[in-house]
């Protein structure tokens, strides 16, 4: 709760919640139960990733997780969730609204992840949908983008159902698991969402 009052705004902002899903800023007590998903999820998530670093399972590698996340919260550069499901409150993923930018684009990307355990039972799809009126409303942008692997038929349909369009291929786009990889884009704006 801390991180969004350091940014002045209210409680309100604190949690999102959908179908099943309640979603807040990340949290020091987190901790042991974000590491154990992501180490047991790691096979299942590493195709889809960024390289980890050695470290990024640590504790004070997630303090210098929860110190950036604090800076872009400050500064209005991005907007990180942990996804926890309603029914017991277990963490099952993430998403973060990144690379915001005000201006004349006004607009940011999506990024997100699923563990293994609970993907494919649609809590992404769910939080998806918490994450529209958020950045539409709340943040006042004009556009939500997302890339996903041409390959990754789960991530292109959670993005379709939620009323993103696929709006090209991007090469070499994103560095994953080590390697430049080619991507699909999509973008969504604010009139799709009230439409």
């Amino acid at each position: 709760m801390a991180l969004l009052r350091t940014i002045g705004r209210n409680d309100a902002f604190m949690t999102l919640e959908g179908d099943g899903v309640l979603m807040r800023y990340p949290q020091a007590e987190d901790f042991a139960e974000w590491a154990a998903l992501r180490e047991s999820s790691r096979a299942f998530l590493t195709p889809w990733e960024p390289t980890w670093p050695r470290d990024d399972l640590t504790r004070p590698a997630f303090r210098r997780r929860l110190r950036h996340y604090a800076r872009d919260l400050r500064e209005d550069a991005a907007y990180p969730f942990f996804i926890f499901r309603n029914s017991d409150g277990a963490l099952i993923g993430g998403a973060t609204l990144s690379n915001v930018r005000r201006g004349v684009t006004q607009s940011c990307s999506l990024g997100y992840w699923m563990g293994e355990s609970f993907s494919g039972n649609g809590y992404m799809k769910a939080s998806v949908q918490a994450l529209l009126p958020f950045v539409f409303s709340e943040l006042c942008l004009h556009r939500l983008e997302a890339a996903c692997l041409p390959n990754n038929e789960p991530s292109k349909r959670i993005l379709l159902k939620t009323g993103f369009k696929l709006e090209g291929y991007a090469r070499r786009y994103l560095k994953i698991n080590g390697a430049w990889r080619d991507h699909l884009l999509f973008g969504m704006i604010e009139t799709d969402h009230r439409a």
